[in-house]
Order: C-alpha cells, then structure tokens, then sequence
C-alpha cells in the first residue's frame, strides 16, 4: 500500500477516536473501558501468534513488543476499571463490613 493512504488511514482514525471518546458521558466510562480491556485481550492473543512466529528477526521483534504493550494496556485497564468501581463502593463495604 501507498504510504501516503496509510498515513491518512492513521490520522483518521486518531480524530475519529478522539472524537468518539470526547462525546462519551462519564457514566459510560466503566462499561466501556472493560469492553476496551476485552479487545485488548483479543489484540494480546494475535501478539502472542505474532512472536510465536516460525520466522526469525523484525516478526519475532514487533511480535514481542506487541505482547509487552498488549499486556500493559490489559493490565493497566483493568486496574484503572477496578479504581473506577471502587468509587461506588460504599466506605463500610470498603473496610470489610466494620464501620
């Protein structure tokens, strides 16, 4: 592919998410954010068939960074999701029942 309708591929996605994201209520945050996690789980499997690659070299490379990135993002939506779900705990479910 031409590197000139790659890179308008590119810059139309980040507006388009940004544009997505920005008109997303508050509310909305939580739901969305575990969908998020959900398809970065899907993201984590292809990266694992991507370094798991019988070919040697760039594959191999980009394959293990995208299981590094992909995991972060699993990992750090899910602690940002469970931060988010804390705040609508009540303060006596908090500390376990005791007031």
């Amino acid at each position: 592919m031409d590197i000139v309708f790659l890179t308008f591929i590119l810059v139309l996605s980040i507006f388009l998410g940004f544009e997505l994201i920005s008109k997303v209520p508050a509310t909305l945050h939580t739901p969305l954010m575990s969908g998020a996690n959900a398809i970065s789980g899907i993201t984590l499997a292809g990266a694992f068939a991507a370094a798991g690659a019988e070919s040697l070299g760039t594959a191999t490379i980009l394959g293990t960074a995208a299981v590094t990135f992909a995991t972060i993002n699993v990992v750090g939506g899910y602690l940002v999701t469970d931060r988010m779900l804390a705040m609508f705990r009540s303060k006596r479910e908090a500390n376990g029942g005791q007031s």
